[in-house]
């Protein structure tokens, strides 16, 4: 076809906005992060399928989408119908309970954080029928509000009290009027029990609605720790003080009271003669009127399960545990009593392994359930419907850098296999066990949430893939972690993962920043998706020229006890060896600067890098600590002599392995970032170092945060410490 000049000039400049699309396109796709993506970049964001609530009926359950509460059909995966229009009640919840019959909603609104799982609130509570809505109480906010089980009534704590609300007349009824702020706490857990047994709530409704047994707190001979806080405009700060059990110093005095509804009588449970032990849980049984609870020593290594006679309060000993090292309260959350009122299911490490067994209700062993050498990870639950009974757990079996799901008959046999994909994999598991939500991601993959049917392991639909966040990804150039092993001096097999930048040339020698947390139990290397923040502020670094490194030392979880409690009683010791270890193993591979070595973590990561640059002053060059404990006697009683026993106990596992008394053998550059607000572990630690290096006349920087606590976030906290930490690896490593 003929062409006129000026078609050939239309053409070019055609040809020419095309390439500079093309170009333009090109450069966007292959963006360099900044920290303001990491924060505010929505495609960076994983996405996934929140608020899931099985219904009764397991062929249904409900999620939140926006305001509403909407019903889906399981075998379809389709909406069915809006249970709660939430634009029509005028409030905004930000979530929601159902009431065992289903027939009321509890919402919760105005949430208001306390600690890390504490919290206030107003409650609503909506009759689905009547399409009713009631405000909870009238007397300020509440916490922890809770149906009893035949939905009539709801218990929650208000200013350190235990109360429940008849819904039907209106009547609240405080269980206990004694309670008082610092003094004396019923229902709701202490701060200590709160942070080291994960628990905030401290009542529980018998399973006939009729009683409800809960633990009091006398804190009254706990020493006060107080934080200034400095409001914006405010003349003067103001002092804040809390109750806060330093290592070796005295507990809370626990005692458990069983109230019943209809004499208005509360019973006294005993508990023996000592008063300086633990209560980190209570649960009914399925036996009538009897509460299971759990009893451990100060030294948190001998663990007994008790029954209490909801009549007199009267206990006996079912069961004991005891241990060379420790114990941990949170086995007994995969407690499950049988419907067949006869026998109990525990977790223990008893084999050397954390397995579930089969009791009966006498405490005598019937059998182990599961066996190896891998861990339980989550017990999800036990059909007991099934010809033979079957328990529903996720475990370690295929890689302890891995979670799969599995099922096994109650008689031991018949073990199951039901996910595939590779990764770790959480599970919501159906109330009748008929189907499941998956909730994958791996290496190769992020978050896709999937729902299955059991029988037949059968995939009904395909909720969540993360697509967007997977062009995203490929647009930004993140890496994927490359995984890997190496043995220390004396043979130990450590796991880890590299995350190198995305034009990584084997050629070259790069300078390498190794990520720490390293606390007991604790496990950072997993087959698992590179893009919480941490990940992709790893990545924006390798893109800027830095190889990534991360180890999971001794005394890390997934790997049997043995490996975990190596470094009872000296906590530091081993954990540092291998991370020195795992530096010089770095250093020598052909494409990694030696001399180039940098290390940082937050919280017990913060106390590694910090020890690591001092103890590893010939291998480190450089560390960021944000939020470190600095010296064990600063923490608190129920995490610190779970691992060290009391400072009376141990001296020279406080001492040997604070950096503080390390201060001295500074010579790499060390940044160390506090919050001033931080009511887990305290400013106190970054002052005691800061003082230590001084006296050592060492120089180093430091920042502090105003009132932010331990998380050192609020507004664009997370932005400016972010952008701090890059400044400081660009300049120093």
């Amino acid at each position: 076809m003929h062409q006129t000049i000026s078609d050939m000039k239309q053409n070019t400049r055609l040809w020419g906005l095309l390439l500079f699309w093309l170009f333009s396109w090109s450069a966007f796709a292959q963006n360099k992060l900044t920290v303001n993506d990491i924060y505010r970049n929505g495609a960076l964001r994983t996405r996934s399928v929140d608020n899931v609530n099985w219904m009764k009926d397991g062929r249904f359950y409900t999620a939140q989408n926006g305001a509403d509460i909407v019903q889906y059909d399981v075998t379809t995966g389709q909406a069915v119908q809006t249970i709660l229009d939430g634009k029509s009640l005028n409030i905004n919840y930000s979530n929601y309970d159902f009431s065992a019959d289903e027939k009321k909603l509890l919402l919760t609104t105005d949430f208001e954080s306390i600690y890390r799982r504490s919290y206030k609130a107003e409650f609503f509570v909506y009759d689905l029928a009547a399409k009713a809505l009631s405000r909870l109480s009238e007397g300020g906010k509440q916490s922890y509000a809770t149906f009893s089980p035949d939905g009539s009534k709801v218990a929650f704590t208000r200013d350190n009290n235990l109360f429940f609300k008849d819904l039907a007349s209106g009547k609240e009824t405080a269980v206990t009027t004694t309670g008082k702020f610092n003094e004396l706490i019923h229902g709701s857990a202490d701060w200590v029990y709160e942070e080291e047994f994960s628990m905030a709530q401290a009542f529980e409704w018998s399973p006939d609605g009729n009683k409800i047994a809960f633990i009091s707190f006398d804190e009254r001979k706990v020493p006060e720790y107080n934080m200034q806080m400095w409001p914006a405009n405010s003349l003067y700060p103001i002092d804040y003080r809390f109750k806060y059990p330093k290592a070796g110093e005295s507990n809370s005095v626990v005692s458990v009271s069983i109230y019943d509804l209809a004499s208005g009588k509360t019973t006294a449970v005993e508990l023996g003669s000592e008063t300086d032990i633990y209560v980190p849980r209570i649960k009914w049984t399925s036996m009538p009127n009897t509460l299971a609870v759990l009893r451990l020593n100060r030294l948190q290594n001998k663990m007994e399960l008790l029954y209490a006679d909801a009549a007199t309060g009267k206990t006996k000993l079912v069961l004991e545990e005891n241990s060379k090292t420790y114990l941990e309260a949170e086995n007994f959350d995969m407690m499950v009593y049988l419907k067949n009122g006869k026998q109990f299911i525990w977790a223990s490490e008893q084999s050397g392994y954390k397995h579930l067994y089969l009791y009966n209700n006498d405490g005598k062993l019937v059998r182990p359930l599961t066996q190896g050498n891998w861990e339980v990870d989550n017990f999800l639950g036990v059909d007991e419907t099934a010809k033979v009974p079957l328990i529903y757990y996720t475990s370690t079996e295929v890689s302890p850098l891995e979670r799969h799901f599995y099922r096994i008959g109650l008689d031991g046999k018949n073990k199951q296999q039901l996910t595939a994909a590779s990764g770790a994999n959480r599970i919501n598991l159906s109330r009748d066990f008929k189907y499941y939500f998956c909730y994958n991601n791996s290496n190769e993959a992020p978050l896709n949430v999937k729902l299955y049917q059991v029988a037949g392991n059968k995939l009904v639909k395909v909720l969540e893939e993360n697509q967007v966040l997977q062009k995203a990804a490929a647009d930004f150039r993140l890496s994927q972690k490359e995984f890997f092993t190496f043995k220390t001096t004396d043979g130990t097999e450590l796991n880890g993962y590299f995350i190198k930048p995305p034009d990584f040339d084997a050629g070259k020698r790069y300078p390498v920043l190794m990520h720490v947390y390293g606390g007991p139990g604790s496990q950072q290397v997993l087959n698992t998706y590179a893009n919480g923040a941490n990940d992709l502020w790893h990545n924006m670094l390798a893109q800027n020229g830095y190889l990534i490194a991360c180890v999971d030392n001794r005394g890390t979880g997934a790997r049997g006890e043995a490996f975990k409690k190596m470094t009872y009683a000296n906590l530091g010791k081993y954990e540092v060896e291998d991370q020195i270890a795992a530096a010089k193993y770095l250093g020598g591979l052909p494409y990694v600067d030696k001399n180039r070595i940098g290390i940082w973590g937050w919280s017990y990561g913060g106390y590694m890098s910090s020890l690591c640059l001092l103890l590893g002053n010939d291998v480190f060059k450089a560390a960021i600590a944000v939020a470190p404990v600095t010296n064990w006697r600063f923490y608190d009683t129920i995490y610190t002599e779970r691992f060290l026993q009391r400072p009376q106990d141990n001296p020279k596992g406080y001492d040997d392995y604070s950096p503080v008394n390390h201060a001295d053998k500074l010579k790499g550059k060390f940044l160390l970032i506090h919050g001033t607000g931080d009511d887990n572990v305290h400013f106190q630690n970054a002052v005691a170092l800061q003082n230590a290096l001084i006296a050592a006349n060492k120089q180093f920087e430091s920042f502090y945060y105003p009132d932010r606590n331990h998380g050192i976030y609020g507004g664009i906290t997370r932005i400016h410490l972010y952008q701090m930490m890059t400044d400081f690896i660009l300049k120093n490593l």
